[in-house]
């Protein structure tokens, strides 16, 4: 068996040697096959997105060509942070093994802290979401979606 979790620490270290991005890597594996094996691209591409569970996410799908990630399982050198943890549920990948906590990362200065923080009630101060009442030029988004595929 691979080691899969090696390929996402290689991936990492050949991202940080090149300035693509820091200290975080992951793989997706369907059954034997490795479909992605990745290190974030935050500085190259200059987006707070691009974590490396997103960027093999992406990769994945593409290559897949489906959405569909549920005979997958990802590998990761960090604790996937909330936004990855919700990409991952989206795409319906079940597993997911990871080595550095959370914890980690905050004692190295890459904190998700207050995002959990926010997602758990804690910390409301982190942004003011407001609802927008009654828009007509949004509130039939989902009916207009519908009629299309049902085409």
């Amino acid at each position: 068996m691979m080691d899969y979790m090696k390929m996402a620490a290689e991936a990492t270290i050949k991202g940080m040697n090149n300035k693509v991005g820091g200290p975080f890597g992951a793989t997706i594996v369907r059954g034997d096959e490795v479909i992605a094996a990745v290190s974030n691209t935050m500085m190259r591409d200059t987006d707070p997105s691009a974590h490396a569970e997103m960027v093999a996410i992406r990769e994945a799908c593409k290559k897949l060509g489906t959405m569909d990630l549920s005979d997958c399982v990802i590998y990761a050198t960090c604790e996937p942070c909330p936004m990855c943890v919700s990409a991952i549920i989206w795409t319906g990948v079940k597993e997911v093994h990871y080595c550095n906590t959370r914890d980690d990362a905050h004692d190295h200065g890459f904190s998700d802290m207050h995002l959990r923080k926010y997602l758990t009630g804690e910390d409301t101060s982190v942004l003011n979401m407001i609802k927008v009442e009654k828009r007509e030029d949004c509130d039939h988004l989902f009916e207009h979606f519908h009629k299309q595929n049902e085409k």
